[in-house]
C-alpha cells in the first residue's frame, strides 16, 4: 500500500493511468486556489463570498495536507529516503516538500498561538502554491537546470550590477544633495534613483537638476540598458543549451531503441516462412 501511495503521489509514469489523474486533479486545484487568491483580494468579492472562500480554502487545505502527509509517509519507498526517521526527515528538508508546507502553513499557525494580526500578512503564502506545479511541469526543471549551470556567470552578473547601483547612488547624492536635500537626503534614498535610472524604468518623482548630475545620470542609464541585458542573456543561451542536451539525448534514446527493435529482427531460420516465422 505504501509503495503504491508512493507511485501514485509521484509524477505519473506511462500507463499509470490514477496516477496521471491524480496529477491532473492536482494542478487543477492549485489554479483554482491561485485564482481564488487574486480575486479575494477584490474588496466586494472578499465581502460577498466569504464563506464560499472559506469553504473553498478549508477543502484545499485538507486535500493539500493529505497529499503531504502521504508524501512524507510513502518517502521511504525511495532509496533516497528509506531510513524510516532520517529518510522522512530528509525528504521534508527538500526543496518541493518545503514547498508543500509552506503551502499549508498558514492556515494552522492559530493553532499554535500565533498572533491573527500577523497571520493576515502571512496569507499571501498561499501563493505558494502554485509553486507546487513545479513538480508537474518538466520546463521547471529546465529552468533550474540552467540556473544551476550557470549560476557563477548570474552571481557575477548580479554583483556587477550590485557595485553599479551603489557607485552610480553615491556619485549622484554628492552631485544633487546640496541642490535637492529633500529628493537626495541619503545614499540608500539616492538608490531609488539609481534603480528607476538603470532599470530604465524613470518614474520621474525623482531627478537631477544640476549640470554634472544630469551627466551621471545620462551615463548611469546607458550603462542600465546594457547591464540589466546581461543576466536575461545568459539565461537565454542557458536555455538554448538545455534545449539542444534535451534533443540530443531523445535522439541517443531512439538511436537505441532503433538499435534493439534490429537486433530483435533477426532473419528466421531456414525452412520457416520469412513472413510469420512458422515453419513451411
Amino acid at each position: 500500500m505504501r509503495r503504491r501511495t508512493w507511485e501514485v503521489v509521484s509524477v505519473a509514469d506511462s500507463g499509470d493511468t490514477t496516477s496521471l489523474y491524480f496529477d491532473v486533479f492536482i494542478m487543477a486545484l492549485i489554479a483554482l486556489n491561485v485564482v481564488v487568491v487574486i480575486v479575494g483580494t477584490v474588496p466586494w468579492i472578499e465581502a460577498g463570498f466569504s464563506e464560499l472562500l472559506w469553504t473553498f480554502e478549508l477543502v484545499s487545505v485538507g486535500v493539500f495536507s493529505i497529499e503531504y502527509g502521504a508524501r512524507v509517509w510513502a518517502a521511504v519507498e525511495d532509496e533516497r529516503y528509506a531510513r524510516p526517521v532520517v529518510g522522512r526527515l530528509r525528504f521534508a528538508r527538500s526543496p518541493m516538500a518545503v514547498i508543500d508546507f509552506l503551502a499549508v502553513a498558514p492556515f494552522y499557525l492559530p493553532f499554535f498561538g500565533v498572533d491573527l494580526r500577523f497571520l493576515r500578512s502571512l496569507r499571501l503564502l498561499r501563493i505558494f502554491r502554485i509553486a507546487k506545479l513545479g513538480r508537474y511541469v518538466p520546463a521547471f526543471y529546465s529552468l533550474r537546470n540552467v540556473i544551476v549551470r550557470k549560476k557563477e556567470e548570474l552571481i557575477l552578473s548580479f554583483s556587477v550590477l550590485a557595485l553599479l547601483l551603489v557607485f552610480a547612488a553615491s556619485l549622484m547624492y554628492y552631485a544633487e544633495h546640496a541642490a535637492q536635500p529633500e529628493a537626495f537626503s541619503s545614499i540608500p534614498a539616492t538608490m531609488w534613483w539609481a534603480v528607476a535610472t538603470l532599470t530604465t524604468v524613470g518614474y520621474g518623482d525623482v531627478y537631477p537638476i544640476t549640470t554634472i548630475g544630469r551627466i551621471l545620470a545620462s551615463a548611469s542609464a546607458i550603462l542600465g540598458v546594457g547591464l540589466f541585458a546581461l543576466p536575461a542573456g545568459i539565461l537565454a543561451s542557458g536555455l538554448q543549451e538545455e534545449w539542444a542536451a534535451l534533443k540530443e539525448r531523445q535522439r541517443m534514446l531512439g538511436a537505441t531503441v532503433d538499435l534493439a527493435e534490429a537486433d530483435d529482427a533477426k532473419p528466421p531460420p531456414p525452412g520457416h516462412c520469412p513472413h510469420c516465422g512458422h515453419p513451411l
